[in-house]
This record gives structure tokens, sequence and C-alpha cells, in this order.
């Protein structure tokens, strides 16, 4: 992974002042949303609105990922033609992805990465199909489409979920692409909020997607690497290496044995923790 993906805000296209504000705003990635958060009589207007946006404002290091309109809509064609290979746009969103022929749908057209959304049983069910898709970089969860489909019941542990959540995660790490979690709805509840990304975060989520920047300081620090973790991680590489030079496969550090599979996991650690570091430089943010 090039980049974090702690946070990955939702901006609604046809926002004028929410596109501004995103600027100054300390999200990994920003959705642009032309789908669900726009009406039908404004999908033009905010389709042109964006276009000129990303053409002239300065969106720094955060990624700029356009979600279109879903396939067989009247929009869908017009928005991949606009943002299929835009200056300003590092990948297009596709709703609903359901296999990986609603990608062939659109990868002639579309010329930036893709990525999918994964937001109904069949998707689920087909995700590592989806995830195998060479186009394909990364993985968004849409957790309010799936509980409806799934006539599931709100629940604080997301447990009519976690199958779904599960295979999606499997699917993206067999396939070595970034995958976010779904929104968290209640964006006051701050305590809900961190248990949910948490959560996501121990199942294997790179970050979260949300849906107002009040949330992001929780997002950014629960998927960003501790700096407890950090000195662990430092100390396990140097231990083990220690092992090695004296001809042993194994090292043990705070009681606990370390191995080569513990090493590179506390590589990636260190490495995500470095990225973020660099983005947090390039951006501004905090």
């Amino acid at each position: 992974m090039t980049r974090p993906y702690r946070s990955v805000l939702y901006i609604p296209a046809s926002r004028e002042r929410a596109l501004e504000k995103a600027r100054e705003l300390a999200a990994d990635a920003i959705i642009f949303d032309l789908e669900d958060a726009v009406s039908p009589e404004e999908k033009l207007r905010a389709r042109e609105l964006l276009a000129r946006m990303l053409a002239s404002a300065d969106y720094g290091a955060r990624a700029r990922i356009v979600r279109v309109n879903g396939l067989g809509t009247e929009w869908v064609e017009g928005d991949l033609a606009a943002f299929g290979n835009h200056q300003g746009v590092d990948a297009v969103l596709v709703p609903k992805v359901s296999a990986p022929a609603d990608l062939e749908a659109v990868a002639a057209t579309v010329k930036v990465p893709l990525w999918a959304m994964l937001e109904t049983a069949k998707g689920c069910l087909n995700a590592g199909a989806i995830a195998a898709h060479p186009r394909l970089e990364g993985m968004v969860m849409g957790t309010n489409d799936l509980a409806k489909e799934l006539g599931a019941r709100f629940r604080a542990d997301r447990l009519p979920l976690l199958a779904g959540l599960g295979a999606c995660v499997l699917a993206a790490r067999a396939a070595g692409k970034v995958i976010v979690d779904g929104v968290f709805n209640a964006f006051k509840d701050e305590a809900g909020l961190r248990a949910e990304c948490e959560q996501g975060r121990d199942m294997g989520f790179d970050g979260k997607t949300l849906i107002h920047p009040a949330q992001l300081e929780i997002a950014n620090e629960v998927f960003a690497p501790s700096e407890e973790e950090v000195a662990l991680a430092r100390r396990q590489i140097a231990a083990f290496a220690e092992a090695r030079a004296r001809g042993e496969g194994v090292a043990v550090v705070d009681g606990r044995i370390v191995e080569n599979l513990h090493v590179a996991s506390a590589e990636a650690l260190i490495g995500k923790a470095e990225a973020i570091a660099a983005r947090s430089i390039a951006a501004g943010a905090v």
C-alpha cells in the first residue's frame, strides 16, 4: 500500500462549499459522491461542478475517488466520460458491484484505477473474484445497503454483518487490495464510532468510510499504529536479527515468541506508520 486509507470521507459532489473545505480536512482520501448524496435533479449540475473543482483545486496528498452513479442509470455514461480519464481523479468507485462483469462494463471507458462498492449479498459472495480483477485497486463496504438487503437488525457489535465483512476482508487480502469499512451513521456518538473503528481495525480493514468531518480524528487515531506498537515492532525486528546472527530461528520479546511471520507483520506496521507520517507532512494534516 503506497498511501494510508485510515479515513475516507464522503463529500456530496453537489455541495460547492463542502468541496472547497475538503482541501483542508485531515482525511486520507475523499469519495466525491455523485450517487446517493445527490438528488436526481442535481445530478448534471453536480457532475459539472465536480469536474471543474477537480481540475482546479489542490487536494494535496488526499486520494481523490469519484463514486459514479450505478450501472444502468441514465447518468453513469456521462459520469464515466467526465471522470474516467480526468487528471484530478485517482480512482473511480463503482457502486453495487456484484460480479467482475460489473467492472468489465466500465473498464474500457475508465483509464484510472477502479474501486468497487461491496454492498449486496451477491457482491460479498463473489468478493474473491471481484478482488482479483486486474483493474481493481480498492474495495469499499456499503454496510447500510448490505444490512437492508439482508434484512439485518442494527446491533452495536454488527454481528449480522460479520460474515459478509469477513468474506470481503479475506478477498482483499488474498488479492493484495485496499479495503475500507462501511460508515457509522451516528456521527455525534464518538464512543460508538471508536468501538466500530476498533472492530474494523482488528478485523483487518485499512480504514473507515466517514460521513462527517467530526469523525476524522477518531478514525485517523484508531487506524494508525500507536507509538507503543511501533516501538514493539522495532524491538521484535532487532531481537529476531540478533537471534538469527546466533544461528537461532526464533527470538523472544516480552515473553512471546518472534518468528519470521511476526517480523513481516512488524515491518508492515512500521511501513504504515511511515506512510502516515509522510502523508501528514505532505497534506499539512495533524
